[in-house]
């Protein structure tokens, strides 16, 4: 299943996100698929594209995360 994982930055500053990033990666568990994304132009929110097949997954992600940013997630539907 794909998600957009809507990131926005606390206090819209994204240095904290970008440090955590450089020194630890995405810090994604095993089964949880980065696949693209795309920041903001005023670099406030980042839209990211994932994939997995346990959306418990995205929480785990996002737990890593939640002291620097706030998420909303919305699973995308399947193309046909």
């Amino acid at each position: 299943m794909l998600y957009m994982v809507i990131e926005r930055f606390k206090n819209g500053d994204p240095g904290p996100v970008y440090a955590r990033f450089e020194k630890e990666g995405r810090l994604l568990p095993d089964g949880l698929t980065y696949l693209n994304s795309w920041v903001s132009a005023d670099r406030t929110h980042c839209y990211q594209l994932m994939e997995t097949g346990d959306p418990k997954l995205l929480d785990v992600w996002m737990d890593r995360w939640r002291d620097v940013t706030d998420f909303e997630v919305v699973d995308l539907a399947p193309n046909d």
